[in-house]
């Protein structure tokens, strides 16, 4: 990785996302709820959500600003930590200032993942901005940096990865689970 991207993703102190194509691989289903209603139902990374957690042990906050609303997204939010859900909102540019003052940190420090046109806005106003591998090919070369994983399939886990490695804090999460250190396996 070249230095540019390290200095860019030191400076993240907040990291934005969408959440259909970057969270999830952008599939839903809808099925009955049993009511006369329906359900939606998302899957989502378990190595984005225990990266996540990282991340807020780290003390980088996180959100999402979605187009769609969907309880599913509310539960992972919460069981993530979130600090920010902001769902029904294809104008993102709002959100994204809201965001900056309620966080108290510069556009500089937010890095956002993003994966369609809506999310181009977001992305040129940031300090690093991220498409996903699966991205649309306009969005991609907006980015300062693209995943090699697919949004849903741990592309999050992998920007979350780039931010503690840039910010120093790797170790400290390899030394947690006795990797790297010496251990001899029998």
């Amino acid at each position: 990785m070249d230095e540019e991207l390290l200095a860019r993703a030191a400076r993240v102190r907040v990291l934005l996302m969408d959440v259909d194509g970057v969270l999830t691989d952008g599939t839903y289903w809808q099925v009955p709820d049993g009511r006369g209603g329906f359900a939606e139902i998302k899957a989502f990374d378990s190595q984005d959500g225990i990266a996540l957690q990282w991340l807020r042990k780290a003390g980088i906050r996180a959100g999402v600003i979605s187009g769609r609303v969907s309880a599913a997204v509310e539960e992972r939010a919460r069981s993530a930590g979130f600090a920010w859900v902001h769902q029904g909102h294809l104008e993102k540019i709002p959100i994204l200032e809201e965001t900056l003052e309620d966080a108290g940190v510069s556009a500089e420090q937010v890095a956002y993942i993003g994966d369609d046109f809506t999310d181009v806005v977001v992305m040129h106003r940031v300090g690093l901005a991220v498409a996903t591998a699966n991205a649309r090919a306009e969005v991609k070369p907006e980015a300062h940096y693209v995943t090699g994983a697919r949004g849903g399939k741990g592309a999050v886990r992998e920007v979350v990865e780039l931010l503690l490695r840039a910010q120093g804090r790797w170790p400290e999460i390899l030394a947690h689970y006795e990797i790297g250190g010496g251990r001899q396996c029998l």
